[in-house]
């Protein structure tokens, strides 16, 4: 008889962690005698929870059960944001063992709910999990626990901003991908953030692939535990023989003795001294009541030689022979196992002969028990996309760049090919601007990120909007870094507002008012711009945080008054353009950002009674400087002096005349 544990069991890193905490706090405790609680189970497996409160923690089911100064343990499928606000009110302090998987979550849910987005929760609406995370946006989230659930959401949704789908950590993949299903079905856009943990769907899996190998199967876990429960079913579904214990005194070991496989999976609360007890009980009762027989091992090679492996089913074998279009394989039953050369990834110029030899031991998957003349039809392509999905799994969880090369345009898209798998990547998400026509990209290799994986259908979703939208975003993030009040820096005029033009300085764009373009008046900025100048212009204003910058060109130039004493001077004739009239005068513009004023009186040799009898507005004039205040930026203009003027040389031509 042979016991075989699955390779993820146990305790996973959240549970671990809550442990740690909690016994770090029963240490300290001692020593400053202040009573500690956890608020409900800490975990659901009740030898854990008896074994603390041996230790002198106890259990509360509310914050209204504790007192100031008091110690409360967060449990670590989380709380309600209510209940560290209460918490805190209270004076109560928290050791806050929540896994961070689940923190993730909350942070997710408390931003999308700010957003006033809705939230949906995938997940059991009685699951603690579910309803802390529910706690996090108002209790405004909607549950969903399964896909008839999903549809009637779908037919009524109302709503006209995306909304945000994450999930319950422990829940099953499928339960995910029916009711995303159904959100595609109706074409419901969506936004999803997959937070089923990585350590769950390990576990899960390992639990299937053990069961599909072993005569009966053994899950360990308390009978509150939803990922426990969950493998239970899993195991169920892949090994007709399952069996559910929470400990060692669940088990019939008498029982066990008709398998000759056994396999032993625990969920994520289930302490590893309950799993050795377990496993090292059934040992003793193996080596008790069992006696080795060598015949049976004999027994079991004729069974495995006449059992035919199942199409997806991964076999070792050994190559018998290479031929020109196929490689003949032993693979330990009656029929030969056929791999095909167009099953196998050769490079250009590549042959079976330069990768197979006669004895190799290989590793292929079946694609047919029967390829209709008495042979297995295997793949090792199909094996290497396994691989490659579980690659493209990885870096989905991790977040992690890939590169693929664009072979093909479809409706909608293009086929992007990540080594032996062919994916898809959306128009909207080929670039981060507008794709008419996704022809000019292909051919090209580029990175994009994996936003869906579904390893079962073959199907590989990617984008690469989603890396340039995070490069723009670093490389926006260093061009804030480096700016400075005060900088002048070169920039090009990209598009005009009624208030001003929006200047691109590098990567980021910043508003020009038009009050800051120039020293004079404006009544809009193609008065002096053009799209496309290139100009310099002086940072006067930064708001990371609201992403905007305030620019001045004006600031680039000197100052008029700065420089009127060494341009202008008493007496002097100047031209100027009637700028603004007013009932004492009329205001002249020499240049930009500099006014002289013609007094009433100075309009004419004669009473003036209005300004705009004698001026208009544009009105080009010459007249005469009569004084320059500097430290009051005055200039007094008279036309009448100069009309003084040209009555005198009037006079003397008569006289001469005459």
């Amino acid at each position: 008889m042979e016991i075989i544990r699955a390779d993820h069991s146990g305790f996973c890193f959240g549970v671990e962690k809550a442990i740690d905490k909690t016994f770090e706090r029963i240490d300290r405790a001692k020593k400053d005698c202040r009573t500690t609680y956890t608020c409900g189970n800490l975990i659901h497996n009740r030898a854990v929870t008896e074994r603390v409160e041996s230790m002198g923690v106890k259990m509360i089911s509310s914050l209204d059960e504790a007192k100031e100064g008091d110690v409360v343990i967060v449990r670590s499928h989380g709380e309600p944001k209510e209940f560290y606000d209460k918490a805190d009110a209270k004076g109560i302090e928290l050791i806050d063992t929540t896994c961070v998987f689940v923190t993730k979550i909350h942070k997710l849910v408390l931003s999308a709910h700010g957003e006033g987005r809705p939230i949906i929760i995938v997940g059991s609406a009685n699951h603690q999990e579910v309803k802390a995370t529910n706690g996090w946006c108002d209790y405004a989230g909607i549950i969903l626990e399964n896909k008839e659930e999903a549809d009637r959401y779908v037919r009524n949704f109302n709503s006209d901003k995306i909304p945000l789908i994450v999930c319950q950590t422990t829940i099953k993949r499928e339960l995910l991908d029916s009711i995303l299903g159904v959100f595609d079905k109706a074409s419901l856009k969506y936004e999803i953030k997959n937070t089923i943990c990585n350590a769950t769907r390990d576990r899960q899996e390992s639990c299937a692939q053990l069961a599909k190998k072993v005569d009966v199967m053994v899950v360990i876990g308390d009978p509150n535990s939803s990922n426990s429960k969950k493998l239970y079913e899993i195991a169920k579904k892949y090994c007709k023989n399952a069996l559910f214990i929470q400990d060692i005194s669940d088990l019939e070991l008498k029982e066990l003795g008709n398998y000759n496989k056994i396999g032993v999976t625990a969920g994520a609360s289930t302490p590893e001294w309950i799993i050795k007890e377990v496993i090292a009980s059934m040992s003793e009762n193996v080596t008790a009541n069992v006696d080795h027989n060598p015949m049976l091992d004999y027994m079991d090679d004729i069974e495995n030689s006449l059992r035919l492996p199942r199409p997806g089913e991964i076999v070792d074998g050994t190559v018998h022979q290479v031929m020109d279009n196929e490689v003949i394989v032993n693979i330990g039953c009656k029929k030969d196992g056929i791999l095909l050369k167009n099953e196998v990834s050769l490079e250009p110029g590549q042959t079976l002969a330069d990768l197979f030899k006669e004895g190799d031991e290989i590793q292929a998957k079946v694609m047919k028990s029967d390829d209709g003349e008495g042979g297995i039809l295997l793949s090792k392509k199909r094996l290497e996309m396994n691989e490659n999905f579980k690659e493209l799994a990885a870096a989905q969880a991790n977040k992690e760049i890939i590169s693929v090369k664009l072979v093909k345009s479809v409706n909608s898209g293009v086929i992007a090919a990540y080594k032996e798998i062919s994916g898809f990547i959306p128009l909207s998400q080929l670039s981060d601007r507008y794709v008419e026509n996704a022809d000019e990209f292909l051919g090209q290799t580029v990175d994009v990120e994996v936003i869906k994986v579904d390893n079962k259908r073959n199907r590989a979703v990617f984008s690469r909007k989603a890396v340039l939208v995070d490069e723009k975003r670093k490389q926006v993030a260093e061009i804030w870094a480096n700016l400075n009040v005060g900088d002048v820096v070169e920039g090009k005029v990209m598009r005009f507002t009624d208030y001003g033009a929006f200047v691109d300085i590098g990567g980021v764009d910043g508003l020009l008012h038009i009050s800051e373009i120039s020293w004079g008046k404006l009544k809009h900025p193609k008065e002096v711009l053009n799209i496309g100048d290139i100009i310099n212009v002086k940072i006067l204003a930064l708001n990371e945080e609201k992403g905007k910058i305030s620019l001045g060109l004006k600031q680039t130039q000197p100052e008029p008054w700065s420089l009127v004493g060494s341009k202008y001077e008493v007496g002097q004739i100047i031209e100027g353009k009637v700028v603004q009239i007013k009932d004492y005068g009329a205001f002249v513009e020499l240049e930009a950002g500099l006014d002289g004023l013609v007094h009433i009186s100075e309009i004419a040799n004669r009473r003036v009674e209005n300004v705009s009898d004698e001026l208009a507005l544009g009105n080009s004039i010459t007249a005469k400087i009569m004084e320059i205040d500097a430290d009051r930026k005055r200039i007094s203009l008279s036309i009448k002096a100069l009309l003084g003027d040209e009555e005198e040389v009037e006079a003397e031509a008569e006289s001469t005349e005459e």
